[in-house]
């Protein structure tokens, strides 16, 4: 039989590798794969669906999932996922010591539908006391003025949101005209040694191990996502792909694991790992829904709650049914 061909649009991950090389095969499927920056891939499959396969960010992702009539589905693939309490930036001169200090103030993102300020300021309005309606929200771009929201919002009742398109996060943190960035890189004036420029955590990496130990929830950044016309002309195509991505990601963490074999050149680092696997119940970067199902509730709740999904989805919606990482070929 012939093979479907698909395009396929992600970032350069050492976990797709093996994939995107051939060195991995998903049964039947014949795949081009661009290799492109995440913006961009973002950009343009939200605008114009320019591939069958893509990464994307997950708050884009609730964006468009929970429409009327979705024409995308996910796969439970992640690219990327980060703790991000080493995200929050303060302008010192702000009186800023805590989290519950940001009441009253001014504070930006890149984007709202952001997916590294969807989960801090889901954490804020949950679990902190400091409400969405609390704080002088600010979009701008991180370190050049510019940058827009890709997806269509429906903000709560009373949060203020100040779009600003002639200045970046990182100048207007120096300045003080806004007291916290929170942003998936650190700011230039933050590289920069800016003297007014700190995180508000320091000791992230401790917070994040009590957070997940506590949670159990590991947050997810970009997940890939499919045309749903695919799908529906060719169901087999979600568990092929998740098949070949998860034997991609098992190579990937075996050179890791492996001194002998690792290609990343830090002493210690296959050490490290382990210890990292060992404290995450055996698998460091888990795909799958039932491994993940805390932090896709969490994202599916936090993303409604502040305007970017349509509605409060629940995690069997957004995926192909009966989807899992149980059957590895």
């Amino acid at each position: 039989m012939n093979k479907l061909k698909l395009s396929i649009a992600t970032t350069d991950y050492d976990h797709f590798r093996d994939f995107r090389f051939g060195l991995v095969q998903a049964e039947g499927i014949e795949h081009t794969w661009l290799n492109l920056g995440h913006h961009e891939v973002f950009a343009r499959f939200t605008f114009n669906r320019e591939w069958d396969v893509t990464e994307l960010s997950c708050a884009k992702f609730t964006a468009q999932v929970t429409r009327d009539n979705p024409d995308i589905v996910g796969l439970p693939v992640i690219c990327s996922r980060l703790f991000r309490f080493s995200s929050f930036y303060v302008n010192k001169n702000s009186g800023i010591k805590t989290v519950q200090d940001l009441k009253g103030k001014r504070v930006g993102s890149p984007e709202w539908a952001h997916s590294a300020a969807v989960y801090m300021r889901g954490w804020m309005h949950n679990e902190c006391g400091v409400k969405l309606q609390d704080v002088h929200w600010y979009q701008a771009g991180a370190n050049a003025p510019g940058r827009i929201e890709k997806v269509e919002l429906s903000l709560p009742e009373g949060v203020k949101l100040t779009r600003v398109s002639d200045k970046s996060l990182s100048e207007m943190l120096a300045s003080g005209e806004i007291d916290c960035a929170i942003i998936a890189r650190p700011p230039t004036c933050f590289l920069e040694d800016h003297p007014d420029v700190v995180r508000l955590y320091p000791n992230y990496l401790e917070m994040e191990e009590d957070y997940f130990d506590r949670t159990s929830v590991w947050p997810i950044m970009h997940i890939i996502a499919i045309q749903k016309h695919i799908l529906d002309a060719n169901p087999w195509v979600a568990r092929n792909l998740l098949n070949a991505f998860n034997e991609s990601k098992r190579r990937s963490l075996e050179r890791l694991f492996d001194p002998a074999v690792s290609r990343y050149p830090l002493p210690w680092l296959p050490t490290y790992a382990r210890r990292m696997r060992d404290r995450m119940h055996g698998d460091t970067f888990p795909f799958g829904v039932e491994a993940n199902r805390a932090t896709w509730e969490q994202l599916l709740l936090y993303t409604y709650q502040q305007g970017i999904a349509h509605r409060h989805a629940k995690v069997e919606e957004v995926f192909p049914a009966g989807i899992d990482t149980e059957i590895i070929v």
